[in-house]
């Protein structure tokens, strides 16, 4: 299947929905690797080399807000798709999107509505040239540009890409 592979970074202190998330993403042939919470998620991110983080936003050490802060200003992680997966404020949504999350998909969620995200970011980067592009980090306001990319294309339900 076309845009199917890839790795996945999911980062979740609920080991339930890491393994939710894990199971859906495996069956759709992607790889993925899990973190308990951000801190262990920067400690990670070097080695695994995702193409791809979910972060949840409540977690113990360091939240995912700030995670994703961490990683959009680091030059190795800046161009990386981040995704928030929880059940967000829309506070949190704003903040997702003034640090640079490129997509929020509530809790609870539908596994379909979860895989299509994921290949969206994933197939998004590849089109972008990954770290080549580095348009990831700018900030999250690229309204006009989500038609370009196909990432907002038959996205409903509980899922925003920013």
């Amino acid at each position: 299947m076309p845009g199917a592979s890839g790795r996945v970074l999911v980062v979740d202190d609920n080991k339930v929905i890491r393994q939710l998330i894990r199971v859906n993403l495996e069956l759709e042939g992607l790889e993925v690797v899990t973190a308990a919470d951000g801190a262990e998620c920067l400690d990670v991110v070097h080695q695994v080399r995702p193409d791809l983080v979910t972060l949840d936003v409540v977690m113990p050490r360091l939240d995912g807000l700030r995670t994703a802060a961490r990683l959009r200003a680091d030059p190795r992680t800046n161009h990386l798709p981040l995704a928030i997966i929880s059940a967000c404020t829309q506070y949190e949504v704003e903040t997702g999107l003034d640090v640079g999350v490129d997509a929020f998909l509530s809790k609870p969620f539908e596994p379909a509505e979860l895989v299509r995200l994921v290949k969206q970011l994933i197939q998004g980067r590849a089109g972008r040239g990954g770290v080549g592009g580095g348009d990831g980090g700018g900030g999250g306001d690229g309204s006009g540009d989500d038609d370009d990319d196909g990432l907002a294309d038959g996205v409903a339900g509980g899922v925003s890409i920013g």
